[in-house]
């Protein structure tokens, strides 16, 4: 089955706000760079250490983000801050209960979702990102503007 995607129009940013989210992605990559740098020159170490170890374990630390739903799940929550279930729901198009429910409690045993109770009447249940979750919706910030970016869904008014 053919997946249909609407056409939304480009997120219209500054040409000031362009160059910076630009120069920032740079510094990411060049960070980016430096940790890569770093953990390469650990090679004596860890003796055992060989390059299918290092793919394997990198793979591991991003299988969370591998899932369907879960990019989305976060970027939900990550944009719009803390949702009931049927907000949630609403917000991801297509998606069905038993799958949300299942992928937020995936996501709260990955430790990047906390599921908040307020007590009521009614009681009121809201999920949140987790201070986990924050730093790695920080983290692909930058990620995701150059893809944007690359995409041309974010481009600069001149």
């Amino acid at each position: 089955m053919e997946e249909i995607f609407l056409t939304i129009p480009p997120l219209k940013v500054t040409r000031n706000d362009y160059n910076e989210v630009r120069n920032s992605i740079e510094s990411a990559i060049s960070i980016g760079g430096d940790i890569r740098g770093i953990l390469e020159s650990q090679k004596e170490l860890n003796p055992l250490n060989d390059l299918h170890s290092e793919v394997c374990r990198a793979g591991e630390a991003l299988s969370v983000f591998g899932s369907r739903w879960t990019i989305e799940i976060l970027s939900a929550l990550y944009i719009s801050g803390p949702r009931r279930f049927n907000q949630m729901k609403n917000l991801l198009e297509g998606i069905s209960s038993r799958t949300l429910s299942d992928k937020l409690r995936y996501l709260a045993d990955e430790g990047l979702v906390q599921r908040q109770v307020t007590e009521g009447p009614p009681i009121r249940v809201s999920y949140l990102l987790t201070e986990h979750g924050r730093t790695c919706g920080r983290l692909l910030s930058p990620l995701v503007a150059h893809l944007k970016i690359h995409l041309g869904t974010v481009i600069a008014q001149d």
